[in-house]
């Protein structure tokens, strides 16, 4: 089957539309970097707060995102008044980004003293008010924004071509999400931390301007959506559309395979900084992020041929999280400066393949969902997929304080034990996590080649 007729029927997007939805990816790398590295460490090194309320606070957030994500993918496939004239999705992107930017810089602002000495009830409160607040306002658009992918993205090869131009993108936001903080934060001074807050913020407000062009929806979308909606007499409710989602294997299997990279990806940047404070004495963990991001540039053009001459992508999403599993390993023996910028640059390039994969294997996945309902409700599937990666938070946040909890990090955050503690988070468990992920995958997936492609087929030939 070629490309040309498989995407017969939709003009094709060009490269500037490519590139715009890209910075979606910048946006959502870029956040998410600059939270999950420096969240934990912020309040339990910075400002004082125990390893267990930290811990605590983020499984608070993680049981809000068991409602908050399915329920907002959910609310916002609804019909809308203004969605025949701006789609369903552009409207929420556009408000959704802009507040979601501005909410990131209350979680690095907490009321009380800057240099800390903030009641810790008072510092536990606002941590789960401003991560949930933020949360809620990043699932708005960025369900959307992921929803844009299978329905404007229709070909195997220009889904292909999409997710090799969004991820070079991407890394760009993966590298400013982790090494801006290395040049703004100073260990020991939490009010730069606030500083590098409202940085993060003013570099995602234009992020947001530069995607908009790329999440507009077609006419050819628009009217799809209008023509589902006319026929469809009777939505579903929440809890059906939870037990449908799960009834899915193809779809378990990759919100499981999800989690668990979430979970080891996490964990291992969430690391970093403690390496770079405790590990190798207090210094900047810039050329160790930029290693990881030289790997993963470096193999982005690799993976994207691999997926376009095989087509085969939920086997390549398999093995890029196998060899994310082995590349794990010379973290943990890492001892040195240097050692360490070479051991994340091979794990980015394992990195670079998987984060590329994601895009097209779920694309996959909503279209054999679409096949068997008849309907393109892509924001309820994917706002279960932003849960099982909210949920790796708590995960995150329960590792780091057994660890710490084992090994005395709270008394002398730099004895052998201590130091030995942080490499199992760093590394260990991280492999152990994708190790786990892709042998539920193998046990739940059936989604081969042939079947993906008969499935677009079928789309096509239903409107779909």
């Amino acid at each position: 089957m070629s490309d040309k007729t498989e995407a017969m029927g939709a003009q094709e997007a060009g490269f500037p539309t490519m590139s715009s939805y890209g910075m979606g990816k910048f946006l959502a790398e870029f956040l998410t970097g600059g939270f999950a590295a420096l969240v934990f460490k912020y309040y339990e090194t910075e400002l004082g707060l125990s390893a267990g309320l930290v811990a605590a606070g983020v499984i608070v957030y993680s049981l809000w995102n068991a409602v908050n994500d399915p329920l907002i993918g959910y609310l916002t496939a609804r019909p809308t008044p203004w969605a025949a004239r701006l789609g369903r999705r552009f409207p929420w992107i556009a408000a959704g980004t802009v507040l979601c930017a501005l909410s990131f810089v209350l979680i690095f602002a907490p009321p009380g003293s800057p240099a800390g000495g903030t009641h810790p009830g008072l510092l536990f409160g606002w941590l789960v008010f401003s991560v949930c607040l933020y949360d809620g306002l990043y699932s708005v658009w960025e369900l959307n924004y992921q929803s844009v992918f299978p329905d404007r993205f229709r070909g195997t090869a220009e889904r292909a071509k999409a997710a090799g131009v969004a991820t070079v993108v991407g890394v760009l936001g993966i590298a400013g999400g982790a090494i801006l903080p290395t040049l703004v934060i100073r260990y020991g001074d939490p009010a730069s931390y606030t500083a590098n807050g409202w940085i993060f913020a003013a570099v995602a407000l234009v992020s947001a301007l530069l995607l908009l062009p790329g999440v507009r929806e077609t006419p050819s979308m628009i009217r799809r959506y209008l023509e589902q909606t006319a026929r469809t007499s009777e939505e579903p409710g929440f809890f059906a559309r939870l037990r449908e989602a799960l009834g899915d294997r193809d779809f378990l299997a990759f919100i499981l395979l999800f989690f668990f990279y979430q979970s080891a990806t996490i964990s291992m940047t969430a690391s970093i900084h403690y390496v770079g404070d405790y590990v190798l004495g207090g210094r900047s963990t810039t050329f160790i992020f930029a290693g990881m991001l030289l790997g993963a540039l470096a193999a982005v053009p690799i993976w994207t041929v691999l997926l376009r001459r095989r087509g085969d992508v939920q086997g390549l999403l398999q093995a890029a999280a196998l060899v994310l599993a082995v590349f794990c390993l010379p973290l943990l023996a890492a001892r040195t400066y240097g050692a360490f910028v070479a051991a994340m640059f091979f794990w980015g390039t394992a990195f670079g393949g998987f984060w590329l994969l994601i895009g097209p294997a779920l694309a996959d996945v909503v279209d054999g969902i679409v096949v068997r309902t008849g309907k393109r409700e892509d924001g309820v599937y994917l706002g279960f997929r932003a849960f099982a990666g909210r949920l790796s938070y708590a995960v995150q946040a329960l590792s780091f304080w057994a660890v710490h909890a084992a090994t005395g990090f709270a008394r002398d955050p730099r004895s052998p034990a201590a130091v030995a503690g942080i490499r199992v988070h760093t590394a260990l468990l991280p492999a152990l996590f994708l190790v786990a992920g892709v042998l539920v995958f193998r046990s739940l997936n059936t989604l081969s080649k042939a079947k993906a492609e008969s499935n677009r087929a079928a789309l096509r030939e239903r409107g779909l």
